[in-house]
């Protein structure tokens, strides 16, 4: 029997005067519509991956605030054969901080509340997510 493989997502949630920052990157192909974040590396706690991702994606540093979300229900991967755990943290940064993508395919932009559904994510967790930041 093989081995269960996880893959361990960790994303920010940004709100800042009424608006939500969202990615865009292209992930094997696809344009993908996601909170920034990522995959954690071995041996690597989670707040650290959360900052990692943040900067490597961004530049941004960032302050955690509180865990916002674990994903409860079994989530395949859509891209190998692993389950998805996703994390979330609402964090914080400087709001005069110029956010600058490090990626030439990434996309990253303020979009106001009133704008956010579950249908502005690519992802079924992230789905999940904005649906429980629409209800804040």
């Amino acid at each position: 029997m093989p081995h269960p493989k996880f893959n361990i997502r960790v994303y920010g949630i940004w709100i800042h005067e009424q608006q939500l920052l969202v990615n865009e990157e292209l992930i094997r192909g696809q344009r993908i519509t996601k909170l920034p974040g990522g995959g954690l590396h071995f041996g690597e706690g989670i707040i650290d991956c959360l900052k990692r991702e943040w900067q490597e994606e961004l530049q941004l540093e960032i302050e955690v605030l509180s865990h916002f979300y674990t994903t409860h229900f079994f989530q395949p991967s859509a891209f190998d054969d692993s389950q998805v755990i996703s994390i979330y943290y609402r964090v914080a940064a400087q709001p005069q901080s110029a956010i600058r993508n490090t990626q030439p395919n990434e996309r990253t932009y303020w979009l106001p509340l009133a704008q956010l559904t579950p249908d502005t994510f690519s992802l079924p967790i992230d789905k999940v997510v904005a649906e429980m930041i629409q209800a804040l």
